[in-house]
């Protein structure tokens, strides 16, 4: 194989959907007002106390002028249609043209966690109450990981790779990675890279309240009267994440084609570091989380005294809060009581495989506006009494590198540097 380029990779545009809004402009309002985007589930029926979800707001794919009725009815995963239009909105945030050009030097990568499980359970529902035949034989495409960013290739004409990178909650993290890996080497120029997820359907609800990992809302919990304060990550009364739904899609390009084209560059991608757990397939490691935020400070060639911000993975979980914590207490030791830390599944909740990307795009966005986000909803811990959590409001702060943690079930971890330009 030739040697690698080891061209600098760089953001050029992006766009997302969460629960605060489904479209960057419209989650980044309600995002720096220190709003959540949580409310009880109100697209199926569920008799579980885990029933304080993140859902897309005001998202009707039929609406958005370029799905035929043919396509909608037969393409019913959801993360299908979203994956396409966030595409489609990266690459006009970018200003990135594709044409017979650009479109064989581009890759696009999505990642989603669950996949196509919403075409699953129409297919169940098809098979138990009409019979086998009206399964629909769109059911194994809907279910490909890899066909959300092939219909947005059919849709945009880009014919570089496509794939799906499979790292559960570090999905969108890992298509970062990856993408910047692929442009570094001279593999393309041009990577669609992020993670969409569409997962609020009852069986995947009541699969997440069983195993204990979604808080329960309780009478006398706080979030019973109020949704929004469901996700509360490193508060003293956290009871576990909140499900959401949503996606975000980073166009990153190499070095010398932006001023071919005239992108615009929004921030570098500098370091990537990832590790697995070897440990268990829920709960996290501390020493292997510890090694990927090293690797990733290390691969950015920088110093943990270097950093000024991190995106925390921070779910909401009582322990996967508090390793992600010692975690980082381990790496940066005295530096970190200097260091801003906050969670957007405060407010986003948590979009499994879409979360990195999600979190990579607002705190791009904080950052070229000299902010950070806030952990919202938060009651001070004792035990993080040492740390900057950022409580409940926005801050003005200038910097200019910031580390973005993502771990997954199975114990799969993808931390990324990214710097301001």
């Amino acid at each position: 194989m030739r040697a690698p380029l080891n061209r600098r990779v760089y953001i050029v545009g992006y766009d997302i959907a969460t629960a605060l809004g489904s479209s960057l402009d419209a989650t980044w309002q309600r995002a720096v007002r220190g709003e959540a985007g949580f409310r009880r589930v109100s697209r199926c029926d569920t008799s579980s106390r885990s029933n304080v979800v993140g859902e897309l707001p005001d998202w009707d794919p039929a609406a958005l002028g370029y799905f035929d009725r043919k396509d909608l009815y037969n393409w019913n995963a959801d993360y299908v249609f979203l994956t396409m239009a966030l595409c489609i909105r990266a690459l006009a945030h970018a200003g990135l043209e594709i044409n017979a050009e650009t479109g064989p030097r581009t890759a696009c990568l999505v990642g989603s966690a669950l996949n196509g499980s919403d075409a699953l359970r129409i297919a169940f529902e098809n098979y138990t109450s009409k019979g086998p035949l009206k399964v629909s034989p769109y059911l194994l495409p809907n279910l490909c990981a890899n066909l959300p960013a092939g219909k947005a290739g059919m849709q945009l004409g880009f014919t570089g790779p496509i794939f799906s990178p499979q790292g559960a909650c570090a999905s969108g993290n890992y298509a970062i990675a990856l993408g910047a890996r692929m442009i570094r080497d001279g593999d393309c120029d041009f990577v669609l890279a992020g993670g969409v997820e569409t997962c609020l359907i009852p069986e995947i609800i009541q699969g997440f309240a069983n195993m204990w990992a979604t808080i329960k809302v309780d009478p006398n919990d706080r979030a019973f009267n109020d949704p929004t304060q469901a996700s509360r990550p490193f508060s003293i009364d956290r009871r576990g994440i909140v499900l959401a739904e949503g996606g975000g899609i980073l166009v990153m390009a190499a070095e010398e084609r932006m001023a071919d084209l005239g992108l615009t560059p929004r921030a570098e991608v500098l370091g990537v570091g990832w590790t697995s757990d070897a440990h268990h397939f829920t709960l996290p490691n501390r020493a292997t989380i510890v090694r990927a935020i090293a690797q990733a400070i290390d691969d950015a060639e920088l110093t943990p005294g270097d950093i000024e911000y991190v995106n925390a993975h921070g779910t909401s979980t009582a322990k996967g809060d508090k390793v992600e914590i010692e975690s980082l207490r381990d790496v940066f030791g005295s530096h970190l009581v200097r260091i801003p830390v906050s969670s957007n599944k405060s407010q986003i909740g948590h979009t499994l495989g879409a979360a990195g990307a999600i979190e990579a795009a607002l705190g791009i966005e904080a950052m070229r506006r000299e902010l950070v986000l806030p952990t919202v909803n938060h009651i001070p811990d004792p035990e993080f009494a040492d740390m900057d959590l950022v409580p409940n409001q926005a801050r003005r702060h200038p910097h200019t590198v910031f580390l973005s943690n993502a771990f997954g079930f199975g114990g799969t971890n993808c931390c990324i540097v990214f710097k301001g330009v």
